[in-house]
This record gives structure tokens, C-alpha cells and sequence, in this order.
């Protein structure tokens, strides 16, 4: 098992349909120790029960919009532990108004807080992970997807809230590659998750590239877990600042 002895932190789970709980799954039986958040109680029933099974530690609550929960997040989390192997990002949220429609109709709050949200979160997480990881090292892994780096239609505001974690993503590289912590990003293609649902046309998305991918299928959810696996191992050792498609080749293929 490649993250036997390792103790992941796994901000933002949802559910049993989210990203986050496919990646606990993946770390858990690579022998890694997951301590993990999620939104409000509203989640909350349901993913503690969900990590009951793998022995997992639950420090709570976390609203990533607000420092005064995410200094908590972090207190609760030494009571717990003195070191952390790995921080995983799953936060992503924009308005449904700033998702439907023109790019060019959006508006200043829904901006503001998709980029908050969905960015910003990642750097504010950074900061105060460091001093669990600092002496020993470290990954961080963020998800973002295509429309950070394609006009991908109905993803507007939040295609640009992940080009903008994607270039967070290598300026942490260049900060925290001295401390030895990796920071990368795993670029998944379309699953049928609960935060899919909020995309327009999502089930056409999911068919066109079905077709147009080398490998002739969509993703499982696995194997981006799988993916955070390994790039949260020491196996992955000399890798930082990417971004790493997960998505059947989709990205490589024009028109």
C-alpha cells in the first residue's frame, strides 16, 4: 500500500456521489488515514456515515468562505494530529443564474463568489496546512476540469474560477516547492456526480464525449481517486505544478 502511514485531509465532501468521497475510498485502501470536512449538517449525516467503516477522523463543519471557520477547521485538527501527508480541494460552487444564459450576464456577487469559493479556498487552505506540513512535506491536489483552459458552454463563470485554481496552482508549486510540498491538480472529464447536476446539457456533454475520447468511455470516479493516489505517494515525488487529465484523452483531441 503506497500511503500507508500518511494522514490525508479531504476538505468539501458532499456525498456519496461527490469526487471527495471517490478519493477517500482510493487513499483509504492505499492505507492512508483520512481526516475530512464537509460543508454544513446539511451533509453531514450522511458522510459521517459513509466514513464509519474506514476509521476516519471527522473535524466537521467548514465554511470555506469564512477564515474564522477555516482557522477552527485547523484547531480541531491538531487536537488530532501534529502532521498531515496530503490535502485534497474538492470546494467548487457557483451561482446556477451565472451558469445558465451568456458568460457576459454575469454578475459582480456571483463572480466574486465562485472565484472565493472555488479558488481563493485553495490558497487560505495552503496557508494554514503549512505548519502541519512544513517539516516533513507534503501534496496538495486540486480538481478543476477543461473549461479552465476551453469556452466550454454552459460552465461560464466557473470555467474561469478554475483557470484562475489553475494558475494557483503553479504559483503555490514555485512557494511551497522549498518545503518539499507538491501541488497539483487532477483535470477529471464529466461524471455523473451531484455537483454535475447543476450544468445545463450535462447528459449531452456526457454522450459527445463518450464519442469523441481515444478511449471510447467516460471516466470512473476511481480512477481520478486513484490518480490522487498516487500523485499523494511518494511515487510521485518529482511531480509539481501540473495539471494531469483524467478524461480519456478527451483534452487532446481538435476539431
Amino acid at each position: 500500500m503506497i500511503l500507508q502511514g500518511k494522514t490525508v485531509l479531504i476538505v468539501n465532501i458532499s456525498g456519496k456521489r461527490s469526487t471527495g468521497w471517490a478519493i477517500a475510498q482510493s487513499l483509504a485502501k492505499q492505507g492512508a488515514k483520512i481526516a475530512y470536512t464537509y460543508q454544513n449538517e446539511r451533509f453531514g449525516s450522511e458522510v459521517r456515515q459513509l466514513f464509519k467503516p474506514l476509521d476516519a477522523i471527522d473535524v466537521g463543519e467548514c465554511d470555506v468562505t469564512s477564515d474564522d471557520d477555516m482557522d477552527k477547521l485547523f484547531e480541531r485538527l491538531g487536537n488530532g494530529v501534529n502532521v498531515i501527508d496530503g490535502l485534497i480541494h474538492t470546494p467548487a460552487f457557483a451561482k446556477q443564474e451565472d451558469l445558465a444564459g451568456n458568460f457576459v450576464n454575469t454578475s459582480r456577487d456571483g463572480f466574486k463568489l465562485a472565484l472565493d469559493i472555488s479558488c481563493f479556498s485553495l490558497i487560505a487552505l495552503c496557508k494554514r496546512a503549512l505548519p502541519f506540513m512544513e517539516e516533513h512535506g507534503g501534496a496538495v491536489i486540486a480538481l478543476t476540469y477543461i473549461g479552465g483552459e476551453k469556452a466550454v458552454k454552459n460552465y461560464n463563470v466557473m470555467g474561469v474560477a478554475k483557470s484562475a485554481l489553475e494558475s494557483s496552482i503553479r504559483y503555490l508549486a514555485a512557494d511551497l516547492g522549498p518545503k518539499n510540498i507538491r501541488v497539483n491538480a487532477i483535470s477529471a472529464g464529466p461524471m455523473r456526480t451531484l455537483a454535475a447536476r447543476g450544468l445545463k446539457d450535462f447528459k449531452v456533454m456526457y454522450e459527445i464525449i463518450k464519442e469523441k475520447a481515444p478511449l471510447k468511455r467516460n471516466i470512473d470516479s476511481s480512477e481520478v481517486g486513484n490518480t490522487a493516489s498516487f500523485l499523494c505517494s511518494d511515487m510521485a515525488s518529482g511531480i509539481t505544478g501540473e495539471i494531469v487529465h483524467v478524461d480519456s484523452g478527451y483534452h487532446i483531441i481538435g476539431i
